[in-house]
């Protein structure tokens, strides 16, 4: 399965031109946290490598309503596409900037799919494979 949309690649010259990953135009966003960072959840037991990034909400009105009223993020706020892992499986996580702190264990993303977009771990961040350039 391919986790990487061709925004993905069109990520430098969109935001030269003040456009986000998705060709809409930012509102002076910028991320906290980019693509090949290790991260972790605030709440929850789990944690990532970022693949991809958007300046704001861009996921389903059903997933959002999915999320207790009380713990609903803001919409205008990076959201990050994450290959995640918890203590017993992997899978992809779809996190608002507020809910993520840097992960500084220095330990490596177990998900299969991180081999094959990313080449090495250097100082808490993936460093993107030759495959991807």
């Amino acid at each position: 399965m391919n986790f990487i949309s061709c925004n993905f690649f069109k990520f430098d010259y969109l935001k030269v031109k003040g456009f986000g990953l998705k060709g809409k135009k930012m509102l002076n966003r910028n991320a906290k946290f980019s693509i090949g960072e290790v991260v972790k959840h605030r709440i929850h037991p789990f944690r990532g490598v970022i693949f991809d990034v958007d300046p704001t909400f861009d996921n389903t009105e059903e997933w959002w309503n999915s999320i207790p009223e009380n713990h609903r993020p803001k919409k205008d706020q990076p959201f990050y596409h994450l290959l995640a892992e918890n203590d017993s499986s992997y899978y992809i996580a779809y996190v608002s900037e507020q809910n993520l702190l840097y992960d500084d264990s220095g330990e490596p993303v177990g998900h299969p799919e991180v081999k094959q977009i990313f080449g090495s771990l250097s100082e808490g961040r993936y460093l993107l494979s030759d495959i991807m350039h």
